[in-house]
């Protein structure tokens, strides 16, 4: 028959004041229920009609001392019969003998571990006081007179708990040096083994002590990488072969540096650099704490690696050269043909609005394909905001299937109506089009394109798969066709710029490239499968956003800006064509305008202007070592409540640099036409705010204010 084992007995808790209520306030608050007090909220419940479930109080074990001599002797009681106290709340006062500080103190010595709670209705002493005479804070609080109940329940039990924990703590701590003695005799068998197998290893290993990186051994392998004999080793430092500093950049402390393929180099004998892929291992060579180096030398692939590099590097960079003026030559042609015709012939044989037309619409051409080579870039300008992934997707099908034609069917779902992301609006409907249109591209006989959304969570095991992947709540959306699919070799190349399978005069090749672009640039990624005669799948992975999506008012067309007042502009642009449009836009439109090339020109010119100037139209970039950015805060020393707008062909860098512009700035971003420019100057000058950039994450995006 099993012996059942008798229960912990509740902690032991020491009351220790001079006042005999006292100690009765803390039995009826911590000790065990008495059957009278069971009788009493027997009856408080048949009166008042409540019938709370009450918690039976399993109550300390309570012993009352009224002098601090008292106490501690009680407390060596409890030490020696093996049954020490948990927790002491000590009166502060308590004449004719110790005060609760004296008291603790001669407690603490016999038992250390004790909790203490120091009750008082005065201020005795200060808690710089009790900490210079007692030390031992972490095991200390105090109760202020009068108490609540829940405030002594809360702090015996917090406390008794503690004690428990350091106990257990305490006895853990001696299980594991028993563990540690065991385990250092089997180590101690083990050396021998290790020293045969590190010796005749065929990869670089040497010891060295941690102190100071001295070499203690080596095998032969590393004498060789290093150049060095084993005797000469033994002279020398991981210093000496500029191996330190990638070794103590792992862990501030020697003793426990463990490193996990850390990429550096090693200086051989005659001042050559071999480069190795480096691991460390702490050891230990009796009492002296050492690492075992592991080193791999990769130089020779390194070598080969930077070839395959600068091949492929140079292959993209001739496609992309190709492309870019292979496009621009087009745009160019008709630009510089419509213009000589305007020029040389007689204004009455001319259609020069048609002209005139086509000019517009080449130069907006190719201000699209510069947005698309920014986005491949991704140095694009966003306006991102929160996007319900649902009703972007399921808004564009309509546009999607007539894109794509009556041959084509695309199917929407959405497993999480609620997914939100952080995005540009543009952006993400560029980044469907395009996957929807290399879709319909691939089934030229017509069929289904499939979009899905829906939410995932990325664990590391799915990191490990993709290097561009992160762990994390995303957006999923997975565009699907049916198609032909792509090889392999496609599939290495398709984000590459100017890369495509079509016919000549059917794609730029930027399509995915400007699609990787985006993603990249919202801080996601793009995985794509398929298999020839299969189809394709294409899945953009981006942060899913927790906060919700704003409700959208449809907003009405804009009026056109109203005129001029005579406000008094000054256009500060390096470029004299755009400063000159600028201009004469703006004086048309009823604005007096001061202009100026560059910055310090701005400063004199405001200099001698004895009028206010109302707004300043600054580029960003510009020459004599003062940019747009330098310029508006000389300028608004002057004039605090100077308007300003920055223009720019868009310059992350100047952006980064310029701390105004991480505070939200009036931007008006280059190519633009002159209702842009109207419109920005008259919003500006009426106190309202354009688009504004938000710089975070090291990319520099905007936000609409």
């Amino acid at each position: 028959m099993s012996q059942i084992p008798h229960p912990e007995p509740p902690p032991r808790i020491l009351i220790v004041d001079d006042n005999p209520s006292i100690h009765e306030d803390f039995r009826k608050i911590l000790g065990a229920k008495t059957a009278a007090q069971a009788h009493l909220e027997e009856v408080e419940s048949e009166l008042f009609g409540t019938r709370e479930v009450v918690t039976e109080r399993a109550g300390f074990r309570i012993d009352s001392a009224y002098q601090g001599q008292e106490a501690l002797e009680l407390v060596k009681k409890s030490v020696a019969e093996q049954d020490p106290y948990v927790l002491a709340f000590v009166d502060i006062r308590m004449p004719p003998g110790w005060d609760g500080i004296e008291t603790l103190e001669n407690i603490w010595k016999t038992s250390p571990e004790l909790q203490a709670v120091v009750c008082t209705a005065y201020s005795d002493y200060s808690w710089d006081e009790m900490t210079r005479r007692l030390g031992q804070t972490d095991s200390l609080l105090i109760l202020k007179k009068p108490f609540e109940t829940v405030e002594v329940l809360q702090m015996a039990h917090a406390l008794s708990q503690k004690w428990l924990l350091g106990r257990q703590a305490k006895l853990r701590m001696d299980d594991l040096d028993r563990m540690v003695r065991q385990r250092t005799t089997e180590l101690r068998a083990s050396e021998e083994r290790f020293s045969k197998a590190f010796q005749s290893s065929p990869m670089p290993l040497a010891i060295i002590r941690c102190a100071d990186g001295q070499f203690i051994d080596s095998n032969q392998s590393f004498s060789v990488l290093s150049g060095h004999s084993s005797e000469a080793l033994l002279k020398k430092s991981a210093a000496d072969m500029d191996l330190w500093s990638t070794i103590s950049e792992a862990q501030p402390s020697a003793s426990n540096i463990r490193l996990r393929e850390k990429a550096c180099a090693i200086r051989q004998n005659d001042g050559a650099l071999r480069q190795v892929v480096l691991s460390t291992e702490p050891v230990s060579l009796g009492s002296i704490p050492c690492l075992l180096l592991i080193a791999e030398d990769i130089t020779e692939q390194l070598k080969i690696e930077a070839q395959l590099r600068q091949a492929q590097k140079m292959e993209v960079i001739g496609r992309m050269a190709a492309g870019i003026a292979h496009e621009f030559n087009n745009l160019l042609t008709v630009i510089q043909g419509d213009v000589g015709l305007l020029q040389s012939a007689n204004p009455s044989q001319l259609d020069r609005n048609a002209l005139l037309d086509q000019i517009m619409q080449a130069s907006q051409r190719a201000a699209g394909f510069t947005r698309q080579l920014l986005a491949f870039s991704r140095k694009q300008v966003l306006q991102p905001r929160v996007l319900k992934v649902c009703d972007l997707v399921t808004r564009m099908k309509i546009m999607l299937g007539r894109l794509i034609g009556e041959k084509f069917e695309v199917r929407v779902h959405c497993e999480n109506e609620a997914l939100c992301v952080r995005a540009d609006e543009g952006g993400l409907e560029q980044v469907l089009m395009n996957l929807v249109l290399n879709a319909r591209d691939a089934m030229p006989n017509g069929g289904i394109v499939e979009i899905t959304a829906r939410l995932v969570t990325v664990d590391e095991t799915m990191v490990e798969r993709n290097p561009e992947a992160r762990a994390g709540r995303f957006a999923c959306l997975r565009v699907t066709d049916h198609g032909s699919g792509m090889a392999p070799q496609v599939l290495s190349h398709i984000f590459d710029p100017f890369f495509t399978t079509k016919d000549i005069g059917k794609g730029t090749g930027l399509g995915l490239s400007t699609i990787h672009g985006i993603v990249k640039q919202h801080e996601g990624w793009v995985e794509v499968t398929s298999e020839v005669g299969k189809g394709s799948t294409f899945k953009v992975f981006l942060p899913a956003s927790d906060e919700p999506a704003p409700t959208l008012v449809r907003a009405e067309k804009a009026p056109a800006p109203e005129s001029g007042k005579g406000e008094i502009i000054l256009v500060v642009e390096d470029e004299t064509p755009v400063r000159s449009l600028a201009c004469l836009a703006l004086r048309k439109r009823g604005y007096e305008v001061l202009q100026a090339s560059n910055g310090p020109e701005a400063v004199e010119i405001w200099e001698k202007t004895a009028a206010k100037i109302d707004l300043l139209l600054t580029d960003m970039v510009m020459p004599n070592g003062m940019s747009g950015g330098d310029l508006a805060k000389l300028l608004m020393t002057r004039n605090p409540s100077l308007k300003i707008i920055y223009t720019s062909g868009y310059s992350p860098e100047i952006l980064k640099q310029d701390s105004l512009l991480t505070q939200g700035i009036n931007f008006l971003p280059k190519p633009y036409d002159l209702p842009a420019l109207l419109n920005a100057v008259r919003l500006c000058l009426d106190g309202g705010k354009l688009p504004q950039y938000e710089v975070r994450a090291g990319q520099t995006q905007t936000t609409t204010a």
